[in-house]
């Protein structure tokens, strides 16, 4: 990494593939390495109206509010609704979240840090449409190629079975299929896919992509501590 930048790093996945836990590894990591870094979270930092969009959802689609643990499973009703009509207003919705994510990004220099990362990104409201229609992933490439590009862009990838264990909020048909869906679509952005794994494995592997710094700054640590479990995963990590 050259002095007098930002580098940007996103996480991506499905809901329960523990990217929290991985962006706190990668978090540490940086700052003990003297980094300052921001976190944002593409939901509540980036997205157009959001908080309209997901009073909406809650009232059209009549899902349950909240985070799902495996003491308390809800069942969610938004971006696993897939009708027609939903498709074609989310085509524009992501429109403006691209829109919305230039003027964030044309700010990041003065946010004070040295690295972002975010807690999801662009490529999981992609993840919501069905990329299988060809006019459909046409639109996403033509939304792709005017996105800002991240330095490092992850796929948390998982099993759906552990993944709806972890965080039981949707049915394991849907998960299953997102998962594939974010597949395909790490394919055509070119995302780097973190294979599901144990947390000391997927942080190594992140660790591994982390640019060297100015030698002004700390030496990279070698170890980190890993205190953090699966369960640490506290956000919404919902994309609609």
């Amino acid at each position: 990494m050259r002095a007098n930048t930002v580098t940007v790093f996103t996480f991506s996945g499905i809901d329960g593939a523990g990217k929290s836990t991985q962006i706190e590894q990668l978090r540490d990591y940086l700052q003990l390495m003297g980094q300052r870094v921001s976190i944002l979270t593409f939901w509540d930092d980036v997205v157009a109206f959001s908080k309209l969009r997901e009073g909406m959802s809650l009232s059209l689609f009549k899902g349950e509010k909240g985070v799902g643990s495996p003491d308390r499973p809800i069942q969610r009703r938004d971006k696993n609704v897939s009708s027609g009509f939903v498709v074609a207003f989310r085509l524009l919705l992501y429109a403006l979240d691209v829109v919305r994510l230039w003027i964030v990004s044309s700010q990041k220099g003065k946010r004070g840090a040295d690295v972002i990362i975010f807690d999801r990104y662009i490529y999981d409201e992609l993840a919501n449409l069905p990329l299988h229609n060809r006019l459909v992933q046409l639109y996403v490439r033509l939304l792709l190629s005017l996105t800002p590009k991240p330095d490092i862009a992850l796929l948390v990838d998982a099993d759906p079975e552990a993944a709806c264990t972890r965080k039981p909020e949707y049915p394991l048909d849907f998960v299953r299929r997102n998962r594939e869906t974010y597949l395909k679509l790490a394919k055509i952005a070119k995302m780097t896919v973190l294979p599901a794994g144990s947390i000391q494995q997927s942080a190594a592997c992140i660790r591994g992509l982390v640019p060297d710094f100015p030698a002004t700054t700390a030496k990279r640590p070698t170890v980190l501590p890993l205190e953090y479990s699966a369960s640490s995963n506290s956000g919404t990590g919902t994309t609609r």
